[in-house]
């Protein structure tokens, strides 16, 4: 896992789930050098799955992505987040329940914030979404980013067949390739 950032590109740590759900999609972007599984937000140090999982850690299930803006510029990417999970339950992803599974997007730059204010407030009063989004909005620099365990990593693609994959993984990501084509490698 290659945690440099070339000159030009960008970084932002999006939970929305099971982040399985999340790193499968971002990796197939255009623009995406990296999307890489891990957890942040928390007040443990080096956390493990299982510690994350318990839900007493504070972190959430996060995918940080590495991205060409010029080729996948934020609000596009923001699109496909809020896609790919329902940022109106708190604390909760389908059958997947507790702070580790939260909304948030762990915003690096200031126009990240200004840009994710203005997706949410346009998906309230679009009526795209049934009630008030509840994605929280924090400042990176004041969490640390824990790289998940390495058999998260690329988990989709190398485990398509288990079954939480099958039913839950797989299917955000079909829905990603089918309405975001023009976003593809």
């Amino acid at each position: 896992m290659s945690t440099a950032i070339p000159s030009g590109f960008e970084v932002v740590d999006l939970a929305g789930g099971c982040f399985w759900c999340v790193e499968a999609p971002f990796a197939e972007l255009r623009g995406v050098q990296s999307a890489v599984s891990g957890y942040m937000g928390g007040h443990v140090k080096d956390p493990s799955y299982r510690d994350v999982c318990s839900g007493t850690t504070g972190h959430a299930e996060v995918v940080r992505v590495v991205f060409d803006p010029a080729v996948l510029p934020f609000p596009s990417l923001l699109d496909v987040f809020f896609d790919v999970h329902d940022p109106t339950t708190l604390n909760r992803q389908g059958n997947d329940v507790g702070t580790q599974y939260r909304s948030a997007i762990f915003y690096h730059m200031p126009d990240q914030l200004v840009a994710a204010k203005t997706k949410i407030k346009a998906l309230e009063s679009s009526g795209a979404v049934r009630s008030a989004v509840v994605t929280e909005l924090s400042r990176a620099s004041e969490h640390t980013f824990y790289a998940a365990e390495e058999y998260h990593q690329c988990y989709v693609k190398t485990n398509p067949d288990q079954g939480y994959v099958r039913s839950v993984s797989l299917p955000k990501l079909f829905k990603v390739r089918e309405k975001y084509k023009h976003l593809l490698k």
